[in-house]
């Protein structure tokens, strides 16, 4: 009985979904542009006299009555595509990227597969097929930006003659519910954007976020930022764009108040704190480097955790091979051509391979440096690497990364770091000027000043509907809580991002009872797999128990994760980074003057720095 209701929940939401009036406006006003954009693309055709030799939409005959079945296509895709993207007021430039790429899929679905399939001769990609299907590739294209747009354009015309009824005077009384959001990582967004989906016709719920960041970062891709494989801005997506009717703030949290229900924030540097007031509050304020007070560990080493932290390494590392290109002191070179990082967990694992590819990548623009030369080298603390894998695949993840040429220190413990070295217990220090952090991470310090429970880290313990303990209306999810496992008694759910982003949905949907009076759901999810990127185009991934490794694991990955970026204009500019990958070298372009300075030295002696900054500032 528990699994036929379970079972039949998503087609009750799908069936309530599609009476949403705003879904219904985005179908039809879709589908309108859709019969425009088929109407073009059959007209265009006809101009140049190619109406029986090139398929439109699906794959369809546009000679002949064919052409009624090709405008049904259009407004039927046209609806589809009404439900994919939001209207967003002067949008209409991200529009046309994402109805663009709406256009490709469909060519690779229609002409190109079901075309084939038409034909008699099965669901088969030949070069023929290509070659027949290639010419009416960029008539999807006209197609999906001429939806998109028109689609923009019809909803902005609607909303002019009907515009959305503000809230009645006497209903201001009840605006004075506010759901507060602190943090905009997967866990964050993913409460807010439920959130929108619930009250999106109603008024009587304000929702606001605070995030130091003013975007979302897809995090998997962070090494591949710091490698140059990708661009920084192509992995994040704003968090106005993405949660529109969400009010948000660009802003540092400085304290929680959790009896007067308000908190401090400070939205720069020289401002003034602002106090905000809540009567729901969720937690997402993620997780900080732990550095476990080594000394010198902060200040001289490279984490990753932002953007930022990405593209500073990326530029310190070119500004090294460049100094060492020209570079004369054998000792200075050596150290400036050793990279260390230090975690041999996913973050490490993909960070020493990613550094790998940039700097092998990139060796022709410098010839004063020989492949041997350079010196990739990853400490951990036990024994095997990726220890969330299961041992054939972690053994594989080392021999093939040993195979490339990076080494490792297993069972080797950092006990601190200075400006040109990294400190090792019972071994000599490592003399390197990059040093890379990935060994340890704890949750955000603001919630130790919460009166709760706490875990050894620091994240807060919740119940299973994902509600702080002792503190009433606080929820919170990700690296915040600690979230029991009810199908492994004694343990916690991992603070992974597919975790983050279901627990972010059901935080909005327990808020949405408490305001109802109806009772929470409890959190429940087993995870659907593990992915690591090992570079060189190699992977390793386990789902669901099944093993996969090398080229299929590495597509496994690649797919997977372009699914799962926010926006269809990210996964395509992410899609066409790779592409560029697969065929040219790292880009080596400095884009910033800012890199992380290094010991002044010359012939004979050296000496630190005493005004270097920090980059960890």
């Amino acid at each position: 009985m528990n699994l036929l209701r379970s079972s039949s929940a998503p087609f009750m939401k799908i069936g309530q979904a599609f009476k949403s009036p705003v879904l219904i406006r985005d179908m039809a006003s879709a589908g309108t542009a859709g019969i425009v954009a088929g109407l073009v693309f059959w007209l265009a055709l006809r101009s140049q006299g190619m109406l029986s030799t090139v398929p439109g939409l699906f794959g369809l005959d546009v000679s002949g009555t064919g052409v009624a079945w090709h405008l049904l296509a259009a407004a039927l895709m046209g609806a589809v595509l009404g439900t994919l993207i939001r209207y967003q007021p002067s949008g209409y430039a991200p529009a046309v990227s994402s109805g663009a790429l709406y256009g490709l899929v469909w060519w690779i679905v229609g002409p190109l597969t079901l075309g084939a399939a038409f034909d008699d001769r099965g669901l088969t990609w030949s070069l023929v097929d290509s070659e027949r299907a290639f010419p009416s590739l960029i008539g999807h294209l006209l197609y999906g930006s001429i939806t998109a747009l028109g689609f923009h354009i019809i909803v902005a015309i609607f909303l002019r003659i009907y515009p959305e009824k503000e809230p009645a005077a006497e209903t201001e009384e009840r605006l004075s519910q506010r759901v507060l959001i602190l943090g905009g990582g997967f866990g964050g967004m993913a409460t807010a954007q439920r959130l929108e989906q619930i009250y999106c016709q109603d008024p009587s719920l304000e929702i606001v976020l605070v995030s130091q960041n003013n975007y979302l970062l897809f995090t998997p891709m962070l090494a591949e930022v710091a490698s140059s494989a990708l661009e920084a801005q192509h992995i994040s997506a704003p968090v106005r764009a993405s949660c529109p009717q969400t009010r948000f703030y660009h802003a540092e949290v400085g304290s929680i108040d959790s009896v007067a229900r308000t908190i401090s924030i400070r939205s720069g540097g020289t401002s003034y704190p602002e106090t905000l007031a809540y009567d729901r509050l969720v937690l997402a304020l993620g997780s900080i480097a732990n550095y476990y007070n080594l000394p010198g560990l902060e200040e001289n080493s490279f984490k990753l955790k932002s953007l930022e932290d990405a593209t500073t390494l990326r530029n310190h590392v070119i500004s090294l091979l460049e100094r060492a290109d020209v570079e004369q002191d054998e000792v200075e070179r050596r150290r400036q051509l050793t990279l260390v990082v230090v975690g041999g967990g996913f973050a490490g694992t993909e960070a020493a391979a990613e550094l790998f590819d940039l700097t092998h990548s990139v060796l022709r623009y410098y010839p004063g440096i020989n492949e041997g030369d350079l010196r990739i080298v990853l400490i951990h603390s036990r024994d095997r690497i990726l220890p969330e894998l299961s041992s054939g695949l972690g053994d594989y993840a080392l021999r093939k990364l040993q195979q490339r040429g990076i080494e490792f220190m297993l069972g080797t413990r950092v006990t601190g770091a200075t400006t040109d070295a990294v400190l090792l217990a019972d071994q000599e220090p490592l003399e390197t000027d990059t040093l890379v952090w990935t060994a340890g991470s704890q949750p955000n310090p603001i919630l130790a000043m919460l009166p709760c429970l706490h875990s050894q880290t620091g994240a807060v313990l919740v119940d299973s509907t994902l509600r702080v303990d002792n503190i009433p209306d606080i929820w919170a999810v990700g690296d915040c809580a600690q979230i029991p496992d009810p199908d492994n008694p004694g343990q916690y759910y991992p603070p992974t991002a597919q975790h983050a982003l279901r627990e972010g949905k059901l935080v909005a949907e327990n808020i949405a009872a408490s305001f109802r009076g109806q009772p929470a759901k409890s959190f429940r999810f087993r995870a659907l797999g593990i992915l690591v990127g090992l570079g060189h185009r190699t992977a390793a991934a386990e789902i669901r128990g099944w093993r996969f490794s090398g080229l299929l694991a590495w597509f496994m990955w690649r797919s997977i994760y372009l699914g799962k970026l926010p926006g269809m204009e990210k996964k395509l500019r992410v899609a066409l980074d790779w592409v560029i990958d697969l065929f040219f070298p790292r880009d080596i372009v400095l884009t910033s003057t800012f890199v992380r300075p290094t010991r002044v030295h010359d012939s004979s002696t050296t000496q630190d720095d005493p005004d270097r900054p920090s980059i960890l500032k």
